[in-house]
């Protein structure tokens, strides 16, 4: 068992006092955050120096994720360490107390430390985080508007046939029996809906409007009604598989941000918590060097001389 602190300067005011060293935990804050901002600016930059665009170049996505973890356990471990032992160093003495009481109230400031640093890391990241997003989105927001002014026109048609909903009703409530009375544009623009509706729906092409597209097909290819009917399906059914193919690869991007999410959250937690441990340890280090300190006293000093004399 630690054994008891005694000092002969024990009064019942010094008794009452608070057991917190708020300077000595600030001190030790301020270190862990300026230490991790430190090392985490020089793991971004060593990241994008690892990193590279092109194929085959470069860390790959796994050794990069593997290196980013490592790297904030070890800004974890160093910096909170080094927080914890200046809190534990620079705390002031206390005088006539059980063994294990200043072993708890180290590892308190250990941890106060720690949590003040963590909390203001958190508070710059996120300033800096909410900089770099405003910067972004008013550029963003100015290229959209050279964009709009450029094409102006393009837009307002897009924004036409996005209201536009009921189209393909329309064109089933206007549809006529000679397909050669309607432009090339007219068909186009019927054929892009009634695939829209189709793909939208239970991808099953309406057997009237496959007839009617044939009717297209054939009138404007000289194909008979068979092979256009052919050349509809076979189109159709390239459609249907490019729609389920991005379908695919958007839900295995968004399962690969979902994953990535919670192992950086999992991995985020382990490092923050041997944060704290480290930052208890070493503040319970550092105070039993601040323990083992010894006073040297002036020879000089008149109070010395008259202690001296008179003992």
């Amino acid at each position: 068992m630690i054994t008891p602190v005694q000092y002969p300067d024990y009064s019942p005011e010094r008794a009452s006092q608070s057991g917190v060293s708020w300077a000595a935990i600030f001190a030790g804050a301020a270190a862990a955050a300026a230490l991790s901002m430190i090392l985490l600016v020089l793991g971004a930059g060593l990241g994008f120096a690892a990193s590279s665009p092109w194929a085959n170049e470069g860390l790959s996505a796994k050794a990069l994720g593997v290196s980013t973890i490592v790297w904030l356990l070890v800004t974890q471990i160093l910096a909170s360490g080094l927080g914890g032992y200046l809190a534990g160093r620079l705390r002031v003495k206390w005088a006539n107390l059980h063994g294990d009481e200043v072993y708890f109230r180290d590892t308190s400031h250990g941890f106060l430390a720690w949590a003040v640093a963590s909390l203001v890391t958190a508070v710059l990241l996120a300033s800096t985080v909410g900089a770099t997003a405003s910067s972004v989105a008013q550029a963003g927001g100015q290229a959209a508007g050279a964009v709009i002014s450029a094409g102006g026109a393009a837009a307002a048609g897009a924004a036409a046939n996005a209201q536009d909903e009921g189209g393909y009703f329309v064109d089933k409530l206007l549809r006529s029996t000679d397909p050669s009375q309607a432009s090339q544009t007219d068909a186009q623009g019927v054929t892009r809906r009634i695939f829209n509706k189709a793909l939208a729906g239970d991808a099953a092409l309406n057997a009237d409007d496959r007839t009617y597209l044939a009717q297209f097909v054939a009138q404007r290819t000289g194909l008979s009604q068979q092979e256009a009917e052919q050349r509809v399906d076979q189109v159709y059914a390239e459609a249907l598989k490019a729609a389920q193919d991005a379908k695919v690869a958007a839900q295995k991007a968004a399962d690969a941000a979902a994953s990535v999410a919670a192992h950086t959250a999992l991995w985020t937690f382990v490092a923050l918590l041997c944060g704290a441990f480290f930052a208890s340890v070493a503040a319970l280090f550092g105070g039993r060097q601040r323990d083992r300190a010894q006073w040297i006293e002036d020879p000089y000093d008149p109070v010395v001389r008259d202690r001296t004399t008179l003992g």
